[in-house]
């Protein structure tokens, strides 16, 4: 099955994804990630005004195969948190680049992600082409 990796969004070798509009960044992981970890059972988030660092820790997400951290893109403060995902994890299946986003910050810099890869790049990264 191939997955999604979206154009307009910038992802990282860790599997977090970005999608950039203005200095609002929303956060979550990339399809290829959620199909890695299996059924997703626990969502850990930062609260509503907390400010994250760019390679720094956000959160975690636990499946009932790991418990893996999630890396901040860049540096922000959290504007919105996803409390329906955080409530039923299990969802961030169906939609992982839709209704499953994570966080949404207001960004310090968007230069953050110089770094980040195109859809292109993390495809090749990810399944190895």
């Amino acid at each position: 099955m191939g997955f999604e990796y979206p154009e307009d969004l910038k992802y990282l070798d860790t599997h977090e994804y970005v999608r950039l509009d203005g200095e609002i960044a929303t956060l979550g992981i990339s399809e290829f990630a959620v199909d890695q970890l299996g059924d997703i059972v626990f969502l850990e988030l930062p609260e509503v005004g907390d400010a994250l660092e760019k390679g720094e820790t956000f959160g975690s997400i636990e499946s009932v195969k790991a418990v893996e951290d999630m890396y901040a893109p860049l540096s922000g403060t959290v504007i919105e948190r996803n409390e329906a995902m955080i409530n039923s994890p299990e969802l961030i299946s169906e939609d992982p680049y839709g209704e499953g986003w994570f966080l949404k910050l207001r960004i310090n810099d968007a230069d953050d992600l110089n770094d980040a890869l195109s859809a292109t790049e993390y495809r090749a990264q990810v399944e190895g082409e």
